[in-house]
């Protein structure tokens, strides 16, 4: 009890914190992970496309050895350098597509991406020279200067274990013709950096579940915090009396009288709730006395409460009679054994003949099936 008095951050952050620290920035990131999808992207476009981009280069540098009598006559070097260029445009922009969209794709996996304006706002802290210095000398400024030598260490060893694997046939290649030099230089070079890429991806599995743990303890809530914040949420006493007296005045006179002599309000639960009446002897069959979406629906709700009136949630005949029928009509004729089967189940906990276990399983005609939106299912 103490530890908590004391502000013990004991509790996960909850989804209005989380959502509140992502509109100012605080987004879990991971710069290893969105390294190694980038690296990775680059990597496989040039395994897939390399030898296409070859080719093209050296067609570039075959047609601008070659000269033309126009090139004597009517030289433009704007125009020559972007026929040059052209021909290599394609490869080179695949290179560049592919480590965009994998740049895109790594804070996507993490559930962060998005456009937060909240996240260029100055900060004092930041513009701070104490704070900027404490950050570089700190415990996080430690941290990152460890991580990044053992990156360097991990990355440089991968690299010289594919170089010295291959030594020999390093020193093989000056005995080989120039394109099938090229060539094995190539592929010894694509194959270095795909498996340096996976030494990226298994920095990037150690370092985003270390940036989840560092973000939730970051964000970690006293429990006295998730209480401030479930009242702020919720409302106070004073202020949830204030919504429910606008929410009666809302019902007009005769809706009141009407939902206090209903039999049973049925509910979608929160967004319409229908009032239905059924005097025998009186009604030729059940009759929609009240209606209503949203702030109407909650205030039929209170007034049934404070009135005793049965107040059942059935989802889809709720909206299946808001939408069918308007106050003061007969329900509609599809709905009438529904309507019937949930009358007479209150009737019968009315006579304390059944309970809530017994309470029936209402089926709503196809045709009569509606969304919250009111369009047919």
């Amino acid at each position: 009890m103490a530890g908590d008095q004391g502000g013990e951050k004991s509790e996960k952050p909850t989804a209005k914190k989380l959502e509140d620290a992502a509109k100012k920035g605080d987004i879990l990131q991971s710069r290893d992970l969105a390294t190694a999808l980038v690296v990775m992207a680059g990597i496989a476009w040039l395994a897939v496309a390399g030898p296409a981009l070859v080719q093209a280069m050296r067609d570039m540098l075959v047609e601008a050895l070659r000269f033309k009598r126009e090139d004597i006559v009517d030289f433009s070097p704007a125009q020559r350098g972007i026929e040059l260029a052209s021909g290599i445009a394609l490869p080179a922009a695949g290179v560049l597509i592919a480590t965009f969209l994998a740049a895109i794709a790594a804070p996507a996996l993490l559930g962060s991406l998005g456009f937060r304006p909240g996240a260029f706002a100055p900060k004092a802290s930041k513009l701070n020279p104490a704070s900027g210095l404490k950050r570089i000398f700190g415990m996080q400024g430690l941290i990152e200067l460890v991580k990044s030598i053992a990156k360097v260490g991990l990355l440089g060893c991968i690299g010289v274990w594919m170089i010295w694997d291959r030594l020999a046939a390093i020193n093989a290649l000056g005995k080989e013709g120039l394109a099938p030099a090229i060539s094995d230089v190539g592929n010894i070079f694509i194959l270095t950096c795909l498996v340096m890429a996976g030494g990226l991806f298994l920095i990037a599995g150690i370092d985003v579940p270390a940036q989840i743990m560092q973000r939730a303890k970051r964000l970690a809530m006293t429990k006295q915090d998730v209480k401030d914040e479930h009242k702020e949420s919720e409302g106070s006493p004073e202020l949830k009396g204030h919504i429910r007296r606008r929410q009666f005045e809302v019902l007009s006179g005769s809706t009141r009288k009407a939902v206090a002599e209903a039999s049973v309000i049925l509910t979608n639960p929160t967004h319409f709730a229908v009032a239905l009446r059924y005097r025998p002897g009186v009604d030729a069959a059940p009759v929609v006395v009240a209606r209503g979406c949203d702030a109407i629906a909650a205030a039929i709700r209170e007034l049934a409460d404070s009135h005793g009136v049965t107040v059942l949630q059935y989802p889809e005949l709720a909206r299946a009679v808001y939408f069918t029928s308007r106050a003061g009509q007969i329900v509609n004729e599809g709905l009438y054994m529904a309507v019937a089967t949930v009358l007479a189940f209150v009737f019968r906990v009315e006579n304390r003949m059944a309970n809530e276990m017994d309470r029936p399983f209402i089926t709503v005609p196809d045709d009569l099936r509606f969304d919250a939106d009111g369009r047919k299912m």
